[in-house]
Formats: structure tokens, sequence, C-alpha cells
């Protein structure tokens, strides 16, 4: 049985500059919440921000983005984005989400983003070191 790691939440709300024509959340959009979310979690719940990577010499990029649309977000609207690791690979990591609606609790999309850490100084997979996998692993 695949190990079980934690569940992390961050709150956002819906911006003017992410309503589409259509009025509401552009689908581009929804990447761009689960990479926040995912900022603030790596620092708040992992104690292992950003930036500490940066001074290592590694980044995180986006390998895979599958994402499942259920329903609108629409200007104002706070919303809750659920962040768990799936899996951890040998060079990245598999995170699923789920963004649900504040005020209602209905899920607005869910999915799962595959990162690959890399090595900034030649921009290729690097090896995710044990002390990173232990982390990560709560």
């Amino acid at each position: 049985m695949p190990p079980v790691h934690s569940v992390f939440e961050t709150e956002l709300q819906v911006r003017p500059d992410d309503i589409d024509m259509n009025q509401h959340v552009h689908s581009s959009r929804y990447i761009d919440y689960v990479l926040a979310a995912r900022y603030d979690q790596m620092a708040r719940c992992y104690k292992m921000p950003m930036d500490e990577f940066l001074k290592l010499g590694y980044g995180w990029v986006i390998r895979v983005s599958h994402i499942e649309f259920k329903r609108p977000l629409l200007l104002g609207e706070r919303f809750l984005i659920r962040t768990s690791i799936e899996e951890i690979y040998k060079d990245g990591v598999k995170v699923s989400f789920h963004i649900v609606k504040k005020e209602t609790g209905k899920l607005i999309c869910d999915g799962y983003f595959h990162y690959t850490m890399v090595a900034l100084e030649n921009g290729r997979a690097a090896e995710i070191p044990e002390w990173i996998v232990e982390k990560y692993s709560i």
C-alpha cells in the first residue's frame, strides 16, 4: 500500500484579472492557483520554502498537468485549494489537488501535477536527496 501523505489547504479569492470573456475564471488561471498554493504550503506546511530550494541550486518545473473542470469560479468568490503528494519519484513528485468553493464546499476542479526537480545550473532533472524526501513524506 502506498504511503499516505498529508492534505494541506490554502485559501484564495478570484481577482478581476482572473476573469475571461465568459465572465468566469480563465482555465489557465487554475495552474497559477495551484502553484500559489504549493508555494504557500512549501513554506508553511513542509517548512521547506522555495527560497531554500533556490539557494541549494534546485527548482521545480511542471512536467504534466491534468485538470478536470466541474463548475466555474466567479469574480470575488473565495475558494480552497487542497493538495497532497500522491507519489514521490527519483526526480519528481505527483501532487493531486482539489479546488472547492469556500461558501458551498462544491468541487470546482481537480487533477494533478507531476513536478520534476531540476538543477538550476543546467536545467536538467536532478535526483531528489533523501532528506528532501523525508520533509515531503508527512
